[in-house]
């Protein structure tokens, strides 16, 4: 195992930082920070982040094949042009729930955004359960609803046969597995692959690597592990230097290196003089293993 080390990236944290993805063609870390509103750019060339504001919470962003980003705003899909700064609702969900947003998001194989709302936080990990639903933005820009009484909505991934879609919905405490079909995007046959031990806290963004094992972050738990979906076990634990990790996901040249994303809401100012790092964007090598490029939304 090679010596793995730990930095933070960028100059700046955020409230809740989230939904971390690598755009190779700008060699940048996008991520949002979703009660700050608004979408973030880290630079590898310059350590410099750009920020764009946006007029509701923003809970996750992806690549689009067409060339910029979509994003889930409150509870919209919406494309945002990055240069002009301009965003452009694709289409809502929950209209008869306002007091829900999306939180995280990911492009499936084939080109599908899917991303799950939930109700908005009374506080961190405190809300009106149940609210949630868990959605796909197909690319003919229609939306499909595949189930919900979701309390968090939360980590997704594919696995590397393209038969399995992972998910996590935070509060069941567990990382689940979909049979997955890659020709229409429907799931189904869910069951727990791992269940959360106490001190590994509340599972949050998940991503995959090249291996086929899944990176979860545990919030509160101020911890990436690393999971074997075959058997159930948990292969490797990287501790960091604060405890809200939120999501992770592999980028940098040749994808081996982790960024992983954390919060600093409702931190009171001990907590945040102990953990002066929270909110802020990490930055992981020597893992000794590379990730799976993001995929583009098809639409």
């Amino acid at each position: 195992m090679s010596s793995v080390k730990i930095e933070c990236v960028g100059s700046e944290g955020s409230r809740l930082g989230e939904s971390p993805v690598w755009d190779e063609k700008e060699s940048a870390l996008l991520y949002v920070d979703i009660t700050g509103r608004k979408v973030c750019r880290w630079s590898c060339a310059t350590n410099q982040v750009q920020a764009i504001p946006v007029d509701a919470p923003v809970s996750s962003v992806a690549l689009r094949k067409s060339g910029d980003y979509v994003i889930t705003l409150g509870t919209r899909f919406a494309a945002l042009k990055w240069k002009e700064q301009q965003v452009t609702t694709i289409a809502q969900v929950d209209k008869d729930k306002p007091n829900n947003r999306f939180n995280d998001g990911k492009v499936d194989p084939a080109g599908r955004y899917f991303a799950g709302t939930m109700a908005e936080e009374i506080r961190p990990a405190v809300l009106e359960r149940h609210q949630g639903s868990l959605y796909t933005l197909c690319s003919d820009l229609s939306v499909v609803k595949h189930f919900n009484e979701v309390d968090i909505s939360n980590g997704l991934d594919w696995s590397l046969d393209r038969k399995t879609f992972f998910y996590i919905d935070s509060l069941s405490y567990s990382v689940d597995a979909f049979d997955y079909d890659l020709q229409t995007g429907n799931i189904g046959n869910r069951r727990s692959i791992y269940r959360l031990e106490k001190e590994e806290s509340i599972p949050d963004g998940m991503c995959i690597d090249v291996e086929g094992k899944l990176w979860v972050a545990c919030y509160n738990g101020g911890r990436v592990i690393r999971l074997d979906p075959e058997t159930g076990k948990r292969l490797q634990t990287v501790k960091l230097p604060v405890d809200n990790t939120t999501s992770c996901c592999f980028g940098g040249k040749d994808y081996s290196e982790m960024y992983v994303t954390s919060a600093s809401d409702g931190m009171d100012k001990e907590r945040l003089s102990q953990q002066p790092q929270a909110g802020r964007v990490f930055k992981i090598t020597g893992l000794g293993v590379k990730g799976v490029p993001p995929y583009p939304f098809a639409g």
